[in-house]
């Protein structure tokens, strides 16, 4: 008999990798707050639960890919929890970027009932996700990351492990989103750039696709403008910078530029952009350059 897993948030990336656990061998049972998104799996046999406390077993393991700390929290506290059910040997597997503290403060949360707190975000669009070609961060209790260990690598290409702490896991995902970020931040004034001397960013996009084929995909986006639908949301971009500058004040780490993008990231959402992947905030480079916000692609 398959083994069961329980699996809470199916978003852009929580339903690829559910799917991806479903097609490894393992039963599902999944919680979503919107229940129409669990529809698909349920369709090829996930059982819906009706609380998030329903997805778990006593001793089993419980996924949950969740949109911030507030979020994360908020189920892993509720009435009644899905942590308390698991109970004694139980094991949460949390892939969400969340900030060191709260993955710490979590995890001692899990320690009352006996329940192994894995942190285990995940580097990936949800195109990654799809084709079970994610890297995963993995960091909490020997025994806990070793019951899971199977599971990561269905979901993933590569599973890297950094110790006991749980907030190390997450302090390497952040890292990791900076460095994106500027990326992004950097290709965007470097295609506008390219445009205020004539030189189209499609033009531009091609040649930065040869030179440096890693870069391709951001650039190819922002020169076609093809912000919908979102990949990874500006909104949630910036709950990621926060978090990074957080951990950077808390650790004593000057990161001017985390600032900087903190403010182009923040312009973007004022103007409303919220919704929209994270890449368009070349619509606010272009803008600050002169030239005429393109609409999103459909």
């Amino acid at each position: 008999m398959a083994e069961t897993v329980g699996f809470i948030g199916l978003g852009n990336m929580g339903e690829p990798i559910a799917e991806n656990l479903r097609r490894a061998g393992y039963a599902l049972r999944v919680y979503n707050r919107t229940q129409s998104k669990a529809a698909n799996l349920v369709e090829k046999g996930a059982i819906p639960a009706a609380n998030p406390a329903d997805v778990a077993q006593t001793g089993g393991i419980v996924f949950t890919m969740l949109a911030d700390d507030r979020a994360v929290e908020e189920i892993c506290f509720a009435e009644p929890s899905f942590v308390e059910a698991l109970g004694n040997g139980g094991t949460h597997v949390s892939l969400s970027t969340i900030s060191p503290a709260t993955a710490r403060r979590l995890a001692k949360h899990h320690e009352k009932y006996g329940v192994a707190y894995i942190a285990s975000p995940v580097f990936g669009r949800p195109e990654a996700a799809a084709a079970a070609k994610l890297f995963v961060c993995v960091a909490g209790p020997a025994a806990g990351k070793k019951k899971v260990e199977p599971m990561l690598k269905a979901i993933g290409q590569g599973t890297f492990d950094f110790g006991e702490d749980p907030g190390a896991a997450n302090v390497v995902k952040l890292c990791g989103n900076f460095l994106f970020a500027a990326t992004v931040d950097a290709l965007a004034e470097m295609l506008v750039l390219g445009e205020k001397n004539g030189i189209s960013k499609k033009a531009m996009a091609e040649v930065v696709g040869k030179f440096s084929p890693l870069h391709a995909g951001y650039a190819n986006l922002i020169a076609e403008g093809r912000f919908e639908p979102a990949g990874f949301r500006l909104a949630l971009g910036l709950k990621d910078i926060n978090l990074i500058l957080e951990t950077a004040s808390a650790s004593v780490t000057p990161l001017p530029l985390a600032s900087l993008l903190h403010d182009r990231w923040l312009a973007s959402m004022a103007k409303g952009r919220g919704n929209l992947d994270w890449s368009a905030v070349a619509l606010d480079v272009a803008e600050n350059a002169g030239i005429a916000a393109a609409k999103a692609a459909p």
